[in-house]
This record gives structure tokens, C-alpha cells and sequence, in this order.
């Protein structure tokens, strides 16, 4: 469908070579004038679907009516641009010029008038040929950007698809990792506390904290089959259920602190305004800031109150979690607690690919404090194009709800790489050989009407440098010195004068109709002299008048080119 900018300059375009052509019909009657226009508007409608076509028949037109002068440009104009073929175009340009300039040459009426042939050639050229060239050029260059933007596309999937190959590969490293070192060490640590519970010699007190202790590292245990089930790549990526729905979630901060507090440590939960539901990233999110700010108080600050807080705002809720003093000096024989400074990185991600944010810092009491703010809507997942997320460069693959997920395998299967998993649609796997062979044609077609171009451009410098230098001596071949012009007496016999004359008459034809009235019943000669005045728009010529066989007159004048 065409644009109303594009109909409207249509419908201009029509409208000016349609009149423009009746104009220059006017001298064969109405009927002229009627077809004229017609014949220019409809082809000037034609021009983008029968191009070639177009262009033969406005520029034979144009040759038998002068008013199709303005049709020629947008005809040579469409066929440039719009024939595919470099072969169709110049055919179809030899065609136009052809029969543009047959009835103005006329060759079954004798030798065509060179002068005549050079305007025609030069008209052809810059009102037809020139346009064409422009055209072709700039269609060139667009097949050629899009072949390159899509060129650029395919590496940028390419470059995606091998960012994903290699954090699967990463994800896999580390799902082994866990499983085969902190798996194992957890798990002895649930053999050793089960079989601890059951001695005898603990007391009551004892024996609840042993149980916590082994329950806490079976529930490490669940929890690390999760991590290791989605990391691995025959994951979906998709958390396995816990025992209750609440269990990861802002429901579960409860049961968090009812557990710390089990362990001995003193921990107060507050909730203020109403309770709203969260997104499930954002719910989830919640839960680990607190279990992480838990574990981070009980850690470094060991007998520490500490504060837990919820805060329901009408457009976020608070997460806070707040130790109230110094932690406590390690006892001779412990061990410093170890901390690699990763957790709170992980917790301001996760809060970030939920539209939130975290904060964590030491207060004014010397204890320290950490705080996420985490919308009740759904947040956009996209990260920065260079893949800030921190999942290794390029687009995301997860969503703000957790873990990335794995692709289709169908792909991997046959290539060794994974499907593409990141919103780009199917991966054309033979899209790089078949943009590079249109890139090389492109690049091909671009050399080629350069070449057309510069051949084109030769041309017209060949025949302009060529009718130049044959001018030139036309002209030295006609000039006739006043001294020739003395010599010669009226009543000599006109085979002589003729025979004593130079041949060359071409460029004084033009001017031959300002002379002096001729003498009835005569048949001049001009000739230009070899003196000629200073004003180059003045020519002298001389003029040799014959009759019965002998020069019955001879005129010197001097009149404008």
C-alpha cells in the first residue's frame, strides 16, 4: 500500500508531465494535446511497475513530442533503481536512446547532421542516463545497508547463543561442584547430628539444639537438590516445590525467626500497615534478604538483638533487618566466622531484577543494617545490552522470578550449541551463509554499477573529446583568408570556385540565415574567415553565389552565431 505522501506526489508528478506534454502536443490539435497528456500520465503511473517499458516508450515519445521532455528524468529514474538485471538496464537505455533520436536524425534522408546527433546524445545523457545512474546507485546502497544490518543481527544471535552455550557449561561446573564437595559435607553433617540426638547422655536441652542442627542441615540438604536441579541442564529451570506454600516467601519469615531464635539468638518481628501479596520474585526475594541479613547477624554479631521488620507501604514493601550492637569477641579456641562478601551482592540482584533495591550499611550504634525495597507489581526483566545482570554478557536468560532457564535441546542435539532462549525467535542455522552471499552480491552489484557508471561517464567524455576534435578541424577546413576571398572574381567559372574552396561548411549552417538577401535564383556557399572580430558573440563569413554555371556574386558580412 502506498503512503498518502507517496499518492500525493504521485498524483503530482501525473499532473505535471500530463500538462507539460499537452503544451507541447498543442501544434497537432486537440487530439494531440488529449493524447499527449494521457500518454504522459499513464506512463508516468507505470514507471515503478513496468519500468523498462516505460522508459522505451517516454523517450520515443519524447522524440516526436517535445513536451515528454519532463517524463524522461523520472522514467530513466525508475528504470535505474527499479530493473534488477545490469544487462535489462543498458538494453533498455540503447532502446530509449535509439528511439529518442531516430526521428530527429533520419537517417533514409541522407548522412545524419553530426551537430544535431551530439545534442541529442548529451540531452540523452544528462536527462535520462544521469537520473538512472543516481537511482541505481542509491538502490544499491540500500540492499546493501540492509544486507549488512542483517548480517549484523545474525552476529548478535550468534554471539547470544554462544553466551548461553558457555554459561550452561558454567551452570553445569557448578552444579557438580555442589553436589560432589557441599552435598557430601552436608550430608555428613545430618548422619553425625542424627546419631548424636540419640545419645543417651545429652540432656533435654542439648538434644533439642542437636535436633535443630540436624534438621537445619537436612533442610540445607532440600535446598541444594533445588539449586543443583535447576543449574543442571536437564533442569526447566523451574524451583521444585517446597512442604508449604509459604515456605519461601514473605509468609515464611516467621518460621526464620522462630528458628533463630531456637539457636538462642534474641530476634523481634515486626509488621506495620496492611498485608499485601507480592509478585512471586518479589515474595521470594523478600525471604532470602531476611534469611540472609539473619545469617549475617548471627555470624558476626552473635548475641546481638536483633530486629526484623515489615513494612507494607502502599507501593513497596520493606524488608528490614537490623543487629543492635557490636558483635561479640571470638572465644579463645573458635573460629572467625567466614564470610565471602557474595551474599549481599546476590540480594541487591535479585532486588534489582524486580524493579527493587537494597540496602546495607553500618549504623550510628556500631551494628548494621540491611533494607530492601520491593514493589507490589511486576517489574520489567530486561537488563542493560551488555548484560549487566552479571550473567556473564549479553541478554538475560531469566526472568526477575528466578534461575535461567534452559533452552530446547533439539538445537544442541544437532549442533552442539543450545537453542536460542532469548526472545530472538528461531535460529536460522544457514542464516550466516545466506547473508554473506548476499552481502557478496550486494557488494557485486554496488562494483558493478560503478563500473556501469565510470563506463558511462567515459562514454559521453570519448564522444564529447572525439566531436571536439573533429570540430576543430571542421572549422580550420572551412576558414577562407580575405586574401583567397580577393582573388576570386565575379563571373569565374563555378567548378573552379567550388574546387578552390574549403569543403568544411558544418558550423557557419546555423548562421548562414542572418546573410544578406541573395540574389534570385542563385545557390550560395558560406565560408568563414580566417580573420574574425575581437567580440566572440560576431562571426565574419564570406558568401559565394552561383547561376548558370558562373559566381554571380560574392558578399563579406559579419553577423551574431
Amino acid at each position: 500500500m502506498w503512503s498518502s505522501r507517496r499518492i500525493v506526489g504521485e498524483t503530482v508528478a501525473a499532473l505535471a508531465t500530463a500538462a507539460v506534454a499537452g503544451v507541447g502536443a498543442s501544434g497537432s490539435g486537440m487530439a494531440g494535446v488529449v493524447l499527449g497528456a494521457t500518454s504522459a500520465a499513464g506512463l508516468c503511473v507505470l514507471r515503478r511497475a513496468l519500468p523498462a517499458s516505460a522508459l522505451v516508450a517516454a523517450c520515443g515519445l519524447a522524440g516526436v513530442w517535445g513536451g515528454f521532455w519532463l517524463l524522461m528524468p523520472l522514467v530513466g529514474w525508475s528504470a535505474g533503481g527499479r530493473v534488477p538485471a545490469a544487462r535489462r538496464v543498458i538494453a533498455a537505455f540503447v532502446v530509449a536512446y535509439a528511439l529518442h533520436a531516430a526521428p530527429a536524425v533520419e537517417p533514409w534522408r541522407g548522412t545524419p547532421d553530426p551537430q544535431t546527433l551530439l545534442l541529442l546524445t548529451v540531452g540523452f545523457a544528462t536527462t535520462t542516463v544521469l537520473p538512472g545512474l543516481v537511482s541505481r546507485y542509491r538502490a544499491q546502497r540500500r540492499t546493501l545497508l540492509v544486507a549488512l544490518h542483517e548480517h549484523n543481527e545474525q552476529l548478535l544471535r550468534e554471539r547470544e547463543m554462544i553466551a548461553a552455550h558457555w554459561r550452561l557449561r558454567e551452570r553445569q561446573r557448578i552444579a557438580e561442584d555442589m553436589h560432589d564437595s557441599l552435598g557430601h559435607r552436608l550430608a555428613l553433617i545430618t548422619v553425625q547430628t542424627g546419631a548424636l540426638e540419640v545419645d543417651s547422655g545429652l540432656s533435654g536441652d542439648q538434644r533439642d539444639r542437636v535436633r535443630m542442627l540436624r534438621e537445619a542441615a537436612a533442610e540445607a540438604m532440600r535446598e541444594l537438590r533445588e539449586a543443583v536441579g535447576v543449574l543442571h541442564e536437564d533442569g526447566v529451570g523451574v524451583p521444585a516445590q517446597s512442604s508449604g506454600p509459604a515456605a519461601r516467601g514473605s509468609a515464611g519469615i516467621g518460621a526464620l525467626v522462630a528458628d533463630a531464635r531456637q539457636a538462642g539468638a534474641a530476634v523481634e518481628l515486626h509488621r506495620t500497615g496492611e498485608t499485601r501479596a507480592l509478585e512471586p520474585a518479589a515474595d521470594h526475594t523478600a525471604y532470602r534478604i531476611v534469611q540472609e541479613a539473619l545469617t549475617n547477624a548471627l555470624k558476626h554479631a552473635p548475641g546481638a538483638a536483633v530486629t526484623v521488620e515489615l513494612r507494607y507501604e502502599p507501593d513497596a514493601l520493606v524488608a528490614e533487618v537490623a543487629d543492635g550492637g557490636p558483635p561479640a569477641p571470638v572465644p579463645v579456641g573458635g573460629c572467625a566466622a567466614v564470610s565471602g562478601g557474595q551474599g549481599l551482592t546476590g540480594l541487591r540482584e535479585r532486588a534489582r531484577l524486580v524493579g527493587g533495591l537494597l540496602h546495607a550499611g553500618p549504623t550510628e550504634g556500631g551494628g548494621f543494617r540491611v533494607a530492601g525495597i520491593l514493589p507490589y507489581g511486576s517489574a520489567p526483566h530486561h537488563v542493560t545490552p551488555e548484560g549487566e545482570a552479571g550473567d556473564g554478557g549479553g541478554r538475560a536468560l531469566q526472568g526477575a522470578a528466578g534461575p535461567p532457564r534452559v533452552p530446547d535441546g533439539g538445537a544442541e542435539a544437532e549442533h552442539g550449541w543450545p537453542a536460542a532462549g532469548t526472545g530472538t525467535g528461531p535460529v536460522d542455522w544457514h542464516a550466516p551463509q545466506r547473508r554473506q552471499r548476499e552481502l557478496a552480491t550486494a557488494m557485486g552489484r554496488s562494483w558493478r554499477g560503478v563500473a556501469l557508471g565510470c563506463g558511462t561517464a567515459a562514454v559521453c567524455a570519448g564522444v564529447l573529446l572525439g566531436f571536439g576534435v573533429w570540430a576543430l578541424r571542421e572549422w580550420d577546413s572551412s576558414l577562407v583568408s580575405p586574401s583567397d576571398y580577393a582573388a576570386i572574381e565575379v563571373g569565374a567559372d563555378e567548378a573552379a570556385v567550388r574546387d578552390g574552396l574549403p569543403d568544411g561548411s558544418l558550423l557557419v549552417t546555423d548562421v548562414a540565415g542572418a546573410e544578406p538577401p541573395r540574389p534570385a535564383g542563385t545557390e550560395c556557399l558560406v565560408r568563414a574567415s580566417t580573420e574574425q572580430p575581437d567580440d566572440a558573440d560576431l562571426v565574419a563569413l564570406y558568401r559565394f553565389c552561383f547561376a548558370d554555371g558562373v559566381l554571380v556574386a560574392k558578399d563579406a558580412y559579419t553577423t551574431e552565431w
